[in-house]
């Protein structure tokens, strides 16, 4: 497995030709506080002229990847997304470690993938606040639900591990590896980019993301 202390923009050469299968560990040990990591690019769906401010911070010792301040302006369906437009990969099995951290409106987050843009992707995401695990398709901005687990335990501020595993058009879905989300889809059928996801106020780190490219 390679281990990138930053996500550096030249991973896109390792999903960049289909037929290469690579796994691949980011971290954020060897990025400056209050830096955006190289190859990360920041935007939201839906979003104003000044989006949501991602920066690395040291939580408890390790550095993580956060989204620290909101848009001002909350509109329901604004979605904040850091991506790293290198990757290019279809399917695929990738997990991160996510802590909410705070948010009235909304809090938690995750994982967006074969993403194009800012736009259009697939996202699946858990919310302390409402205790469920969802899995949602973006297109044009417009979010559609595609399954849903609900009366999940974990609360603000506990550390936790979302995995997903795309073949196909089939998605599974899994929390602190038990998988409780299944579905198919298929809206979109191309590679596209990995990145991480939180909705309108939601403050959430993230951590050791991995991408296997299958």
């Amino acid at each position: 497995m390679r281990v990138l202390g930053t996500a550096l923009i030249a991973i896109g050469m390792l999903f960049g030709c289909p037929s290469m299968a690579a796994d691949l560990a980011v971290t954020f040990d060897q990025t400056a506080a209050g830096a955006v990591p190289e190859g990360w690019k920041v935007g939201a769906t839906n979003g104003g002229a000044e989006p949501a401010r991602w920066v690395v911070e040291e939580i408890g010792g390790r550095k993580v990847f956060s989204l620290v301040e909101p848009e001002r302006r909350l509109p329901g369906d604004l979605y904040n997304v850091a991506w790293m437009p290198g990757t290019k990969v279809k399917d695929v099995d990738a997990t991160v470690s996510i802590r909410a951290n705070k948010g009235s409106q909304d809090q938690g987050g995750g994982l967006i993938w074969r993403a194009s843009d800012a736009n259009n992707y697939y996202v699946a995401r858990y919310n302390p606040l409402e205790g469920n695990f969802r899995l949602y398709h973006v297109k044009d901005g417009r979010r559609t639900q595609l399954a849903t687990a609900e009366n999940l335990p974990i609360g603000t501020g506990e550390w936790f591990t979302m995995r997903i595993v795309q073949r196909g058009d089939h998605i599974e879905g899994y929390i602190n590896g038990q998988k409780v989300l299944d579905a198919r889809d298929r809206t979109f059928a191309e590679a596209g980019a990995i990145g991480l996801w939180t909705k309108a106020d939601a403050t959430t780190s993230f951590d050791d993301l991995v991408v296997k490219d299958l």
